[in-house]
């Protein structure tokens, strides 16, 4: 697809970026239901067997920053290619880790290479869009991602029963091998040569600078990445509060976690049909202020016990639900908000979620107690904050970039 494509969707191309970029979740998601086992066989605390969690997003966080700049000025393929190798030769030695310790720092590598998917979905996508119909084109790529987060803590339950914690590892390798292929043989390059001639990757990386003085970006950033990091949070608490706390066996736990998943497909489905009447403005509004109720609800459910399992699912359903929609709309403004540094805008935001990510998870894993409380009080302190992040867009969207007109 090029430029010129720009009100025509490629569906095919929606299909295959949506299925490159769900190598993160995959990742983090497959091996959920063996989080449990993994702590018993490393004979180490809960605790340790979430920094996995916590190391892998800390991670892509990282290649996120890297990556962004870095295809702004050499293209958006090769920065793809190289990461889907870097995970693909993770995964084998995740597979084959001795150690927790090695677990944690080889998850990190792996998601170095799993960030160049995520970034470049998002950048190609702004690459042959408007600004309306990037937002939208994102939600479809998400529709289609979720896809995987969806079945793969089934797949994982199953595969922790078949071969161990290392099985999922191994299909993880395998998935990455298949990538890698599809990425190699149906993905053009959608950044023209000309375009990168003019970009100097140190003025790239310097737009970080930039990115994070502007109110508006910070904003953007706050509020999408809470919203991301309450969904981090429930992955990282639920296995031990829904298997260990509620005696939810490990091959049921995926079902649960599925119903989430839908919640994140619906949302993305209705922000393709909303966001040309309503833009996007105000479906970051609306959807922020959705994941701050729905956020008290779960505090009240986790605290209180009132409702018990099934109340805490009900209200995570709309705490998860909305953060696609806030991603998708978040980035899309923020992009082209800078559209010559349209890669390390995406890079910067997606690093901040998965900052926010990684923090939440952290504080989360460091409240784990047996009980759900440490779920509830983290929930309601990210839909707080991702409702202050919603009120500082909104404030200051008027104010003109850093050297650029405000996109209308």
């Amino acid at each position: 697809m090029t430029p010129t494509d720009r009100r025509t969707p490629d569906i095919r191309l929606i299909i295959l970026l949506g299925a490159l970029a769900a190598c993160g979740p995959i990742a983090v998601d497959m091996y959920l239901p063996s989080l449990p086992s993994i702590a018993r066989v490393f004979s180490v605390p809960d605790a340790a067997a979430q920094a996995t969690l916590t190391s892998f997003m800390a991670g892509f966080s990282l290649g996120m920053l890297l990556y962004g700049p870095l295809s702004d000025r050499f293209g958006r393929r090769p920065v793809l290619l190289v990461g889907l190798a870097l995970f693909l030769i993770a995964s084998i030695v995740c597979a084959s880790a001795g150690s927790i310790q090695l677990l944690v720092g080889v998850r990190f590598v792996q998601a170095l290479g799993a960030g160049a998917a995520s970034v470049m979905a998002r950048a190609i996508a702004r690459d042959v869009h408007e600004p309306r119909d990037a937002a939208r084109v994102l939600s479809m790529i998400a529709i289609v991602t979720s896809l995987g987060p969806l079945f793969a803590p089934l797949i994982g339950g199953q595969l922790l029963l078949l071969g161990g914690w290392r099985a999922v590892f191994v299909v993880l390798a395998v998935f990455g091998a298949l990538c890698a292929a599809l990425a190699f043989t149906r993905v053009r390059e959608s950044w023209p040569a000309q375009k990168r001639a003019g970009v100097d990757v140190w003025a790239s990386f310097a737009i970080y600078g930039r990115l994070v003085t502007d109110p508006v970006a910070l904003g953007y950033m706050l509020c999408g990445g809470m919203a991301f990091g309450s969904m981090f949070a429930y992955i990282t608490a639920t296995p031990f509060v829904y298997i260990d706390y509620f005696h939810v066996r490990p091959q049921h736990y995926g079902f649960l976690f599925g119903l989430n998943i839908v919640g994140i497909m619906i949302g993305n489905f209705l922000n393709t049909r909303l966001i040309g009447r309503f833009g996007s403005l105000r479906l970051v509004a609306g959807a922020s202020l959705v994941s701050c109720i729905a956020s008290f609800a779960v505090a009240v459910a986790c605290l209180t016990g009132w409702g018990g399992l099934l109340s805490i699912v009900a209200s995570l359903f709309f705490v998860v639900g909305v953060v696609g929609v806030l991603t998708a709309n978040c980035t899309t403004d923020l992009m082209h908000r800078y559209p010559k540094n349209a890669g390390a805008a995406a890079a910067v935001f997606g690093a901040a979620q998965l900052a926010l990510g990684a923090l939440a998870s952290l504080i989360v894993g460091a409240l784990q107690n047996g009980t759900p409380k440490g779920l509830g009080i983290t929930i309601l302190a990210t839909g707080v904050l991702c409702y202050v992040g919603r009120t500082i867009v909104i404030r200051w969207h008027a104010l003109p970039a850093h050297g650029t007109a405000v996109p209308r």
